[in-house]
């Protein structure tokens, strides 16, 4: 299967809006979740099959992380969920433990690395990712533990990427689109090149993913998630 393109799937000139130096938007929040108790339902059942046949694989990375790092195997980070519920969003932990500092660090020594890390807030080399991190955020590995957080209802299997605060202040207008949702395990970002893409292209999808959500898509984006991850497509 060939990797959706952005310009496949949003309408426009191909150009991104500028997105940065907007004021905090401050939207009223739908009364439920986009695709409603259809896409709860979906999420459930795919969630729930998806940890009886993936208990082998998550058993043995806690082992695994523990043989190679003493410290704790899972992280919470806090994101925005639907309607702008902060909830703690789960991975296996695949940097430092003193990881903020680290990164504190770099940003001053590295001018250049700053630059993009305040535009795109990710790194290609990231200084806090230990060995097997690297090898577990190329796989997507890392994100199994999100699909707790499919269970208790913060995300769902499908939705916008989830992101911190400080990122959805960057999102102007579009950030009710994001805020009508659950963020998702996976989403249009994934399936169409990941970190190859610019942030403002990240956001254009997430708002057409909530404006034209359908079951459909859904299921299509799952699939599509397999090759994409299997191949490591725009995986950094």
């Amino acid at each position: 299967m060939q990797m959706l393109r952005v310009q496949d799937l949003v309408a426009g000139n191909g150009k991104a809006p500028l997105l940065s130096g907007l004021a905090r938007p401050a939207p009223a929040a739908p009364a439920a979740p986009v695709g409603g108790w259809g896409k709860r339902t979906l999420d459930l059942g795919l969630v729930l099959l998806g940890l009886l046949l993936l208990w082998p694989l998550i058993l043995g990375l806690v082992v695994l992380l523990k043989l190679t790092d003493p410290g704790p195997v899972l992280y919470g980070h806090r994101r925005v969920g639907f309607g702008g519920r902060e909830f703690r969003c789960w991975k296996f932990r695949t940097m430092v433990v003193d990881g903020d500092a680290v990164l504190e660090r770099h940003l001053q020594e590295n001018p250049a690395d700053a630059a993009i890390w305040k535009e795109q807030r990710k790194l290609v080399n990231d200084p806090r990712v230990t060995p097997l991190g690297a090898v577990l955020r190329k796989l997507s590995l890392d994100e199994l533990p999100q699909l707790l957080n499919v269970l208790k209802g913060e995300m769902s299997l499908v939705g916008p990427r989830p992101v911190v605060q400080a990122e959805l202040d960057h999102y102007g207008p579009s950030a009710r689109h994001y805020l009508a949702a659950r963020p998702g395990l996976t989403g249009l970002w994934q399936i169409s090149g990941r970190s190859d893409t610019t942030y403002a292209e990240r956001v254009r999808l997430d708002r057409f993913y909530v404006m034209s959500w359908n079951l459909w898509r859904d299921l299509r984006i799952v699939f599509l998630t397999i090759p994409a991850v299997a191949l490591s497509r725009g995986a950094h």
